[in-house]
């Protein structure tokens, strides 16, 4: 009997030191080496394609939206596409403002008297005004980041996150200011996370792209592509995405989405927009 007894206190023992073992709090970091994917909107035409790819890998990213023209249907931010952004939703993944005209920020203005409120050359590049040169007030550019966070957040039901891509990552410390002062933090992107889907397929072709990608990018960098662009005569994301993606899992990378990024976690909790 008291053989018996301690090989029992021995098997249970040793389950529980076990179980300790495996236990989450002993367990590795779920991302210890993450990189951050994002994309802004484009004309639409490699999104399905972007969205089976993220889904097939299991890869969260976050999506900065405007309202721009797209191959088909009425916009990115239109009724054709809103059955793509909740799906996106519903799959886990964040939004944040790209503008509601994508629109560019040029040069600040000089202000007429100390402590007017800043002004700025700006210039869409999409809605009725496109192509024209403005004159924005700071007020006018909070406008333009809300007007695309609560139009997103109409299309998914998902409270946006208070962060913004100014489009071609132009910006001042002025434009950065006012954006702060009606509650939204920039995200930019590494240098080797500028994933190249912009640039002409002549010059660069997506082996290229890949090669250096999949070379360069380290551990927190935010990485940023295109849902689509009207320039591009070779797309990039048919034959770039996926492999870069199995590259960089296979080199112990792993995906968050910015809402986990160090730099931007605070300001979110602060501003609790989502």
């Amino acid at each position: 009997m008291q053989r018996a007894s301690k090989t029992g206190l021995a098997t249970a023992l040793a389950a529980l030191l076990s179980g300790l073992a495996s236990s989450p709090a002993q367990s590795a970091p779920a991302c210890p080496q993450p990189v951050y994917l994002t994309f802004d909107t484009g004309h639409m035409g490699v999104a399905p394609l972007i969205a089976q790819v993220l889904q097939r890998q299991q890869v969260k990213v976050t999506f900065f939206v405007a309202q721009e023209k797209t191959q088909q249907g009425d916009g990115t931010l239109g009724a054709t596409w809103a059955p793509w952004w909740a799906a996106r939703a519903a799959e886990g993944h964040e939004f944040a403002s790209h503008t509601m005209d994508h629109v560019y920020w040029q040069s600040d203005l000089p202000e007429h008297a100390p402590g007017n409120e800043p002004r700025f050359k700006m210039r869409p590049s999409a809605g009725a005004q496109m192509g024209q040169t403005l004159q924005w007030s700071a007020h006018d550019y909070c406008d333009s980041l809300k007007q695309a966070s609560t139009r997103i957040e109409t299309l998914t039901g998902r409270a946006s996150l208070p962060l913004f891509r100014a489009p071609g990552g132009k910006t001042s410390p002025r434009l950065l200011a006012a954006a702060k002062s009606c509650g939204y933090a920039h995200v930019g992107w590494a240098p080797a996370g500028f994933l190249g889907d912009e640039l002409p397929s002549e010059k660069f072709s997506n082996d290229h792209l890949l090669a250096q990608a999949a070379s360069k990018i380290r551990t927190g960098d935010v990485l940023m592509a295109h849902l689509g662009i009207w320039s591009r005569t070779d797309p990039w994301a048919p034959t770039v995405l996926e492999p870069l993606i199995e590259q960089l899992k296979a080199k112990g990378f792993c995906f968050a989405t910015l809402r986990e990024h160090p730099d931007y976690r605070r300001w979110i909790a602060q501003h609790n927009k989502g």
